[in-house]
């Protein structure tokens, strides 16, 4: 089966909610994939809506709130971006370098050291470039957090750079279980601003997930 993605920006967000409401009464909203499963009445999943990352509310689908404060990161070997925005408005961003990576293989230097450890020292230049690349990310990290209260925070990191995010000697000001944690559902072909950007616009619209077997009852029911 195929699953269709609808992009619902052209309808208005009390809309969209009032129509959940009403013809998915066993409805789940999901806080930390930011979600609505979408229910039908034998409690069923038929469908999901991704929703706008600066909208806050509660379990009841009540907006709590617009202008939802979101700090945006992502790490990839030798690349990082962070940006933070209140609601719509972005109003802050830098990004992040380092020679990580071994020029000639083209992996980074952490992958390598997994397989083979410490060895010469082009190794340990890179390793030593991966350390200040993290404490340098969390100086910045820990200043945004002391400026502004921080709503949601949005990561895109591979699984073999959150330890080093967290174990840095610049402690991270967030925890790997920190309930604010949202993992970007997009992929971020490279850590630059541009790309980082691009994901934020793309996340700021609600997007319908459904199977084609259920699209009769979605389409009945949201439109």
């Amino acid at each position: 089966m195929s699953q269709t993605t609808v992009n619902l920006f052209d309808m208005p967000i009390e809309q969209l909610f009032s129509r959940v409401k009403t013809n998915f009464r066993l409805y789940q909203y999901d806080y930390r994939k930011h979600t609505v499963l979408l229910n039908d009445d034998r409690s069923d999943a038929v469908g999901q809506i991704r929703l706008p990352l600066h909208l806050s509310l509660d379990d009841q689908l009540n907006i709590t709130g617009n202008e939802t404060l979101v700090l945006y990161l992502s790490i990839e070997s030798g690349h990082a971006a962070i940006c933070v925005m209140q609601g719509k408005s972005n109003v802050y961003h830098t990004t992040f370098s380092a020679y990580m990576t071994r020029k000639k293989q083209g992996v980074s230097q952490i992958k390598y050291l997994n397989k083979k450890g410490k060895s010469r020292a082009g190794s340990r230049v890179r390793l030593a470039k991966t350390i200040e690349f993290f404490e340098r990310i969390n100086t910045a990290l820990i200043r945004l957090f002391e400026e502004h209260e921080i709503e949601r925070i949005a990561l895109n990191c591979n699984a073999t750079l959150i330890p080093y995010l967290h174990n840095s000697k610049v402690a991270c000001p967030f925890d790997k279980k920190d309930s604010r944690l949202y993992k970007i559902p997009l992929h971020i072909p490279q850590s630059n601003f541009t790309n980082l950007d691009k994901a934020v616009k793309k996340l700021m619209a609600p997007i319908l997930f459904y199977e084609s077997e259920h699209e009769l009852m979605i389409n009945k029911a949201l439109n």
